[in-house]
């Protein structure tokens, strides 16, 4: 009689386990969507999210909007249907990393609500979390900041179309968590989202 091998099938990990690379393989990933207006904080929250999640052993990708504009969204504009087509290439993205069990950070404007709509569709269909955060920083507090120049660039008559000032922010109605930054600390606003994240079992 020939032998026989046998094989015991792996136990899938439990909560907390650890792979050897130190990140947790068992904890579903996620899409969080900060949205808001230029100088708002959407990025500076989300780094300081992402060094949480990274301490507690999650996989985490923060999607840059300056960096996909000069690389996948290379060539596209600022008129509205650019603008779409922008946000739904990093909606894409971060819902292919968050349905392989990543959480993906994506502190982009997302001026227009139907584009931001269509991304939260995208996750539903594949039944993948996703969380639209609203940093809902005043246009002054923003324009006070400048972090980047533009509102001084616009002020000075250097710079057209910038969203809340000369162009179109549409204010999400019911996001998942509004965090007004200005009044806040910025690990403040980050444990706000974090908490949230530990609400809806995704941290």
């Amino acid at each position: 009689m020939p032998d026989t091998l046998s094989a015991t099938p792996e136990t899938p990990p439990a909560p907390g386990h650890h792979t050897s690379h130190g990140y947790c393989a068992c904890w579903p990933g996620a899409t969080v969507w900060l949205t808001g207006l230029p100088s708002a904080g959407k990025t500076t929250i989300a780094h300081e999210l992402a060094e949480r999640l990274r301490r507690a052993g999650r996989r985490v990708e923060v999607l840059d909007g300056d960096e996909i504009r000069s690389f996948l969204s290379a060539g596209l504009g600022f008129s509205r249907a650019d603008r779409d087509t922008n946000v739904q290439r990093i909606g894409l993205v971060a819902e292919t990393l968050a349905r392989n069990g990543i959480v993906a950070l994506v502190p982009v404007i997302a001026p227009y609500a139907d584009s931001r709509e269509r991304v939260r569709a995208r996750h539903r269909r594949s039944d993948t979390a996703y969380l639209e955060v609203h940093v809902a920083t005043p246009v002054e507090v923003c324009a006070e900041r400048d972090v980047k120049g533009l509102y001084a660039r616009q002020a000075a008559g250097e710079l057209s179309g910038l969203t809340g000032v000369d162009d179109p922010y549409e204010t999400p109605a019911g996001p998942d968590l509004r965090i007004e930054s200005h009044t806040q600390t910025v690990p403040e606003s980050a444990a706000s989202l974090h908490t949230l994240l530990q609400e809806r079992g995704l941290a």
